[in-house]
């Protein structure tokens, strides 16, 4: 092997004197990376306490004033406390009867013991008023059907058939509880002459039918219903009964004579950028389409369509301020009933006035201007649709009515009150019935808008 000469041998000391100072110098730079991404995950989570904290005082601004009008608000109040953590949320009130704003900051304390917080969120809930009468929601012999995360928040049920909840529906909430009744009003199964009376025991299986996770918070009171399974606060009452509801009546025929003005289905309809006037005691002949955004519709009083009614693409009835606190009736004959689909509204007066809507379309020979339908021509009528709204479409303080037919919801905004043969909810977040198809009761405040500053 051949020897090195002095000339070509080297040292290992050269190249940890090279290298050495990068290495430092990288596992410094890592470090620091380190150090610094845990600081910003450490304040990202930080912030994130504080959103959860401000939300959690947005829920609780929201119950409190839907149990107390008055209710102003509350100072720093702790939320979670632990030997590391503390987060609390601060509400302010402001507004008056017709909209109202909670002011909510959450903050975070890190550690626990800080007097300065650390993180906080600050956000602006908007919200409105819904008034649940004495029934939001009434329904004949057809009953209520509700699926999907259909929802019912505000205002008291009356059925005089049957109820069916299944997937995640659900009637009341944990902390508003509302009143359910059932008279069992559904046999006999298969209609016949007699049609409808109310049930025998164990005739037609129990009147109320829940599916968990569905689920009735709320006084049950129920014809036959011996199971209260799917039921909480208070839940099913033992042994109560319950006399069917003589369904609301109108006065069709004196609506009929008092019309004096008469307007055809193409003057009555708009699809750009127009606005119409349905003048008081009207008489439109035909099928009435109204579409676009910008299409809107001032409503001066009651109207008579003839045919069929549909709102749609964010279309707009709008009830004229001088109508005040009188509703007017807008009553629907045909066969494809009323349908508002695709963000359309009745939107209130000044005075928070809706519509009554009403089609009387029946399978009897007397349809629309039936006096009385019954037996097997009830039972056919009642899964007709005449009455739809899906897709966003909303109508606050309006009331729906189906006399002898089947109202359906799904995918809606806030309604006032339905009355129908039948009721289905279905694909629906939540629907919150504010009017009354009887008496006037409890506020409830509903939100409007959210804002994180």
């Amino acid at each position: 092997m051949k020897k090195l000469d002095k000339d070509e041998r080297g040292s290992i000391i050269l190249v940890f004197i090279i290298t050495l100072p990068v290495l430092i110098l990288m596992a410094l730079y890592y470090t620091n990376l380190a150090l610094t991404s845990f600081q910003v995950g450490r304040q990202d989570q930080l912030h994130t306490e504080a959103q959860l904290a401000a939300d959690a005082g947005a829920d609780y601004g929201v119950e409190q004033l839907s149990q107390n009008n008055s209710w102003t608000g509350v100072s720093e109040t702790t939320l979670h406390s632990d030997s590391k953590l503390r987060t609390t949320f601060t509400d302010t009130v402001s507004g008056d009867s017709n909209s109202k704003t909670i002011s909510v900051i959450g903050r975070t304390y890190w550690p626990a013991s800080a007097t300065a917080a650390t993180r906080s969120v600050s956000i602006d809930v908007t919200l409105y008023p819904v008034t649940s009468g004495n029934f939001s929601i009434v329904a004949g012999a057809g009953g209520l059907t509700m699926s999907n995360n259909s929802k019912i928040v505000s205002g008291n049920v009356f059925i005089n058939g049957q109820i069916t909840l299944a997937n995640s529906a659900q009637i009341g909430l944990s902390t508003s509880p509302v009143n359910v009744q059932v008279a069992d009003q559904a046999c006999p199964n298969p209609a016949d002459a007699t049609y409808p009376r109310v049930c025998n025991s164990g005739e037609n299986g129990q009147p109320i039918s829940i599916s968990n996770p569905a689920h009735i918070y709320g006084a049950v009171t129920a014809t036959n219903q011996t199971d209260g399974s799917g039921m909480s606060n208070t839940g099913l009452v033992a042994g109560g009964s319950v006399a069917p509801l003589a369904l609301p009546t109108y006065d069709r025929a004196g609506q009929k004579a008092a019309v004096t003005n008469n307007m055809t289905a193409a003057a009555a309809s708009c699809s750009g950028n127009q606005t119409v006037t349905w003048p008081a005691n009207t008489k439109i002949t035909g099928n009435v389409a109204v579409s676009n955004s910008k299409c809107v519709v001032n409503i001066q009083g009651n109207v008579w369509i003839t045919g069929s009614l549909s709102v749609s693409n964010g279309a707009q009835l709008k009830i004229a301020n001088s109508l005040g606190t009188t509703m007017p009736n807008i009553m629907v004959d045909g066969l494809a009933g009323i349908t508002f689909s695709q963000s359309s509204s009745v939107v209130r007066n000044s005075s928070n006035t809706g519509a009554e809507f009403y089609t009387f379309y029946s399978t009897a020979g007397c349809s629309p201007d039936c006096s009385s339908v019954t037996g097997t021509n009830l039972a056919s009528s009642r899964t007709v649709p005449t009455i739809t709204l899906s897709n966003s479409a909303s109508a606050a303080s309006s009331v729906f009515y189906a006399y002898w037919s089947q109202v359906s919801l799904g995918n809606s905004g806030q309604i006032g009150a339905i009355i129908g043969q039948t009721i289905q909810l279905t694909n629906t977040a939540t629907i919150t019935f504010g009017s009354s198809a009887g008496v006037a009761g409890n506020t409830v405040w509903v939100v409007k808008g959210y804002h994180r500053q």
